[in-house]
């Protein structure tokens, strides 16, 4: 049956129960759900604050009851009540989550964070060090239960510090020398070696690297991966068809433009980031040279496949890489270096032969 105009609202209702008389609309309580539920405060706190100890039909009429009153905790009184001290927060800190592979990463640890009831802070570092000290510091000041980061090479010092004030930390995408903390990374070099090997069983001798700045983990392992191969194919490396300067403040487009341009320029190129492949493919295109360059990138990216030729990737999986992170940001005994796989996809700018 309908409510009559002016008839009490639910959480009226709940107020006179618990002992409040309602004046104007306020912030419900625990005391409020409660009432709702049908049982006792310490019940509805045990469901909050995620203890032991209350089936799971109360668990779901508490649940229910805080849903129809609108009730959100209090993050921080919360925290000061739990005899643990955790407030169910997490920081991430990523190198930008704009980009699609660290996006879909941070979308891996949100489908673990949402179903354990935890919150996640996220910032980009944009490679710049000074950023990435000033937010680790800014999480720490929230007390979040963990940071998942991935760190730029001169972290280390920071990282340890956190970790002294009783913090967790996990690493993602990268590691750092010296500190022993659950890594969540892929075989860089194994993947570049795998595409490398690949152009090669197509006889390709020529294959240019286009990498990003050697100070950054991955493209190390992305250059001795390619490395690896040329030199277990009993080629030799030739500097002129390695660029590995890195793109900061520029296109790809330049290094990509002087290797095509080469007096014997290379039949095959290997692009080490999505962002280095999708403006290889737009200079091959503009070139007319779709169907005679081999092109292998390491990272998938959107509309790969519709490309014609479409794209020959190294595929990560940065959904799984982020849902490891967060299971281990909550498992304290987590530990170690954990390997996410990556899968050659063929598409056909990768097999094209020499």
């Amino acid at each position: 049956m309908a409510s009559l105009p002016g008839a009490p609202t639910a959480l009226d209702r709940a107020r006179r129960v618990g002992g409040a008389t309602p004046v104007g609309p306020r912030r419900p309580t625990l005391r409020d759900v409660a009432a709702m539920a049908g049982v006792s405060f310490k019940t509805v706190s045990r469901v909050v604050n995620g203890e032991p100890g209350v089936s799971s039909a109360v668990t779901d009429r508490v649940r229910e009851a805080a849903a129809a009153l609108g009730y959100r905790p209090n993050a921080a009184a919360t925290a000061l009540r739990r005899a643990d001290g955790r407030t169910a927060t997490f920081g991430v800190l990523l190198e930008d989550a704009g980009n699609h592979f660290f996006a879909m990463l941070l979308r891996g640890i949100e489908d673990v964070a949402r179903e354990r009831g935890v919150a996640v802070f996220t910032s980009s570092t944009d490679l710049d060090f000074a950023r990435e000290r000033e937010m680790t510091a800014a999480y720490v000041a929230r007390q979040v239960d963990a940071l998942i980061t991935a760190p730029s090479d001169s972290a280390g010092e920071h990282l340890r510090r956190v970790i002294a004030q009783g913090r967790r930390v996990v690493l993602v995408d990268r590691t750092l020398d010296g500190l022993d903390v659950p890594t969540v990374l892929v075989d860089n070099a194994l993947g570049t070696r795998t595409a490398v090997d690949h152009l090669i069983a197509r006889g390709h001798r020529r294959i240019g690297f286009l990498g990003r700045d050697p100070s950054i983990y991955t493209s190390r392992g992305r250059y001795a991966g390619y490395v690896e191969a040329l030199t277990g194919a009993g080629i030799t490396v030739d500097p002129s068809l390695v660029h590995r300067e890195g793109f900061t403040g520029s296109s790809p487009r330049a290094a990509i433009e002087r290797l095509l341009d080469l007096p014997d320029p290379p039949t095959a190129l290997f692009t080490g980031q999505d962002v280095i492949t999708m403006t290889a493919v737009s200079v091959l295109q503009r070139r007319g040279l779709s169907d005679r360059v081999a092109l292998v990138g390491f990272d998938d990216f959107e509309l790969a496949d519709l490309l014609q030729p479409g794209v020959t990737v190294v595929a990560q999986d940065p959904r799984r890489i982020g849902a490891l992170a967060a299971e281990l940001a909550l498992d304290p005994a987590g530990s170690g270096v954990h390997l996410v796989p990556t899968q050659l996809i063929e598409r056909g700018s990768g097999e094209i032969p020499a």
